[in-house]
């Protein structure tokens, strides 16, 4: 069940190249892994009990109950803090978005050479789901920092904190004249990188959504209340990180109703390797563009041109040849930026301060440079190097040659997550090495809570406190956070049409009719073996609630009946095994936790199924996930209401180096 890079074609795939038999496309087997703890990650995770008690969370205090510690997975008794040094919200964020970045992930045997695994894969797969979850991550991560620095920019220009303001102007004004402007510029930034507490200090913080960035001033949010302060808009959110999480889908979502082709699929979040069943019967919403601007074309009068048209494929290959590199491209960006934001600020068990020294000491020569170079030295670099770039191909191409020759894999080494951010996780390395921390202590992290209710439409707790240093006029805070009136949006509502609202009622109402006797069909399908029918019962989520979910039993179908994966780690070896009687557990199958290679997350439903389903009944739909083994078997878990807990369990209990595909 497991994807192969296929030939170049319009779902991405990596083209058959003589590079085929050096980069995988099968699982490695590992047999053994001569050390203990193969990568740093493992080895934070093995140690963490010898922190100080203080420093310690639950998790991080080694339990010795017959199974796991249970650390509020079905209530809300959590402890607090569950990991030492980090809110339960913050970690509970980060998990969030973990199980929304992380799709398939398969063992690698070789150790990464920036010693930590989960890094993406150099040919993993693409989709346009993927592409979505990138460009949602470069909002969240990227663009939402952006948007904050330039608020600070907004208030220093702005001079209503004029004591702030003139504070810089000063310390600019005599490096200035002084022409020591590049080294006072570095000497900040050094300062600002080793001491933390002088950021809040020169840059004391404030909601992003409360600033505006044209005059720096106060202004009402544009969600019309405060009730969150690191959005862009001051979205209400039912649980920390929400809000940025939501204006991200809105932020991709924009982009793809104005733009066509691929981004069009990345709306829809079509998956052809993620959901396993194909919609032959529905139809393709990816390709209503090409049929509507064919149809514009046929209106032109018969151009034979648009009949024999023979730059179709080849202009279609190429650009889904180059869908793949882009996504990639900005995974790389994004991962770089949180390196950054992780040694700038890093979270424990990770190391506190070398980060910070390193990258101080990448200005090093740069601010001794700022003393000794004058500007006529500075220009004729700058020239010299352009001319060079520009002239110097010959060179520059043996000298690559020689390279490539001498030292293979000189390009990896000149990776700033090789060199200067060498050990500083991305996010989802960091969720890791907490999720095994978890499990190395028999004390799982529990899954961030979740809620069915909306947020409320008020100001959040703390809205307007600590903000005196805004300068803001009185009262001028309270009027910005309070909520808008909620007249304008009925108002606004009332005004759809009846018509239309009926013509609606009765298309959902038909295909509603439609999936009910699709599934009843599956029903009798699979009391007589078809397979793809068994993989369907069950996916829809009804009125009733779940049973108990977790840490040790995930409800899940296994060809089609009902029943239980279940891990054990008091058995010799730990291991995963699916049941249809907790009371009475005789395994169907067993895999040992050692023996997993592969872990793929994929959808209950196919995906045009799946926005079918979900218009017309408006329930959730639930999907699987399938294991893989060393020896090459495929275990398909269907209808897991818990998928991504599972997935997380199973990730982070071995010792396994992963690779994310």
């Amino acid at each position: 069940m497991s994807s192969k890079p296929g030939p170049d074609n319009q779902d991405g795939s990596r083209p058959s190249t003589s590079e085929d038999a050096v980069c995988r496309s099968e699982p490695a087997v590992v047999e053994a892994y001569k050390d203990e703890n193969p990568t740093k990650s493992h080895a934070l995770a093995d140690n963490s009990t010898k922190a100080a008690p203080e420093d310690k969370g639950a998790c991080q205090f080694a339990h010795s109950d017959a199974e796991v510690k249970n650390l509020g997975w079905n209530d809300d008794d959590v402890p607090r803090p569950v990991v030492g040094g980090l809110e339960n919200k913050e970690l509970w964020t980060m998990v969030r978005r973990f199980n929304q970045q992380v799709f398939h992930v398969r063992s690698i045997d070789d150790p990464p050479l920036a010693n930590l695994d989960l890094n993406i894969a150099d040919w993993e797969e693409f989709s346009p789901e993927k592409l979505r979850a990138q460009l949602e991550r470069l909002y969240m991560v990227i663009v939402v920092s952006l948007v904050s620095a330039w608020n600070h920019v907004a208030r220093l220009r702005s001079w209503k904190e004029w004591q702030r303001t003139s504070a810089f102007f000063a310390v600019y004004s005599i490096a200035w004249l002084l022409d020591l402007l590049l080294p006072t510029i570095v000497s900040f930034a050094m300062i600002l990188i080793l001491h933390p507490p002088a950021r809040s200090i020169c840059f004391p913080p404030a909601p992003v959504s409360l600033i505006n960035t044209d005059t720096g001033g106060i202004q009402e949010p544009p969600a019309g209340v405060l009730a969150s302060d690191d959005s862009v808009t001051g979205a209400p959110e039912k649980h920390h990180g929400e809000a940025v999480e939501q204006e991200a889908h809105s932020f991709v979502t924009s982009i793809a109703t104005v733009c066509s082709g691929i981004v069009i699929s990345t709306a829809a979040g079509k998956h052809p390797r993620g959901d396993p069943y194909e919609d032959n019967s529905a139809p393709d919403p990816t390709e209503i563009t090409a049929d509507v601007a064919h149809a514009r074309d046929k209106t032109g009068g018969g151009d034979p041109k648009v009949e024999h048209d023979m730059t179709k494929v080849p202009v279609s290959r190429a650009v889904w040849s180059r869908a793949r590199p882009v996504m990639h491209m900005i995974a790389d960006v994004v991962d770089t930026w949180e390196r950054f934001g992780n040694a700038l600020n890093p979270i424990a068990p990770f190391p506190q301060h070398m980060p910070r020294l390193r990258l101080a000491g990448c200005l090093v020569p740069l601010l001794a440079g700022s003393y000794l170079a004058t500007s006529y030295m500075i220009l004729k670099s700058i020239g010299f190097v352009v001319g060079f770039a520009f002239f110097g191909d010959p060179a520059i191409t043996r000298g690559q040659a020689f390279l490539n020759r001498r030292y293979p894999g000189w390009k990896t080494h000149l990776e700033l997550r090789h060199n200067i951010l060498r050990g500083v996780p991305t996010n989802i390395q960091l969720v890791l090495t907490l999720l095994r921390i978890g499990e190395n202590n028999k004390a799982p992290l529990p899954p961030p809570p979740t809620s069915d209710e909306p947020p409320p439409v008020k100001p959040h707790a703390t809205a307007g406190q600590n903000l005196d240093h805004l300068a803001a006029e009185d009262g001028e805070i309270e009027d910005a956070i309070r909520p808008d009136s909620e007249d304008g949006v009925k108002e606004e509502n009332q005004r759809k049409t009846k018509k239309s609202t009926r013509i609606l009622n009765l298309l959902k109402g038909t295909a509603k009719g439609g999936v009910k006797a699709a599934f009843a069909a599956d029903k009798a399908r699979a009391a007589a073996g078809d397979e793809d029918a068994k993989n369907r019962l069950g996916v829809v989520k009804g009125r009733n609630p779940w049973p108990e979910r977790g840490p040790v039993a995930f409800p899940a179908r296994f060809d089609g009946e009902k029943g239980y994966a279940y891990i054990t780690t008091t058995a010799t070896t730990p291991a995963v095994s699916w049941t249809s009687d907790l009371d009475n557990i005789q395994p169907a199958w067993t895999v040992a936790i050692e023996d997993i290679s592969d872990l793929k997350k994929v959808g209950g439903l196919g995906w045009k199924s799946k926005i079918v389903v979900g218009w017309s009944t408006g329930s959730e739909v639930v999907d699987g996930l399938v294991i893989k083994t060393k020896q090459g078997d495929d275990y398909h878990l269907t209808a897991i209401a818990v998928r991504d807990d599972l997935f997380n369990r199973l990730i982070a209990m071995g010792k396994q180096m992963w690779e994310a595909w």
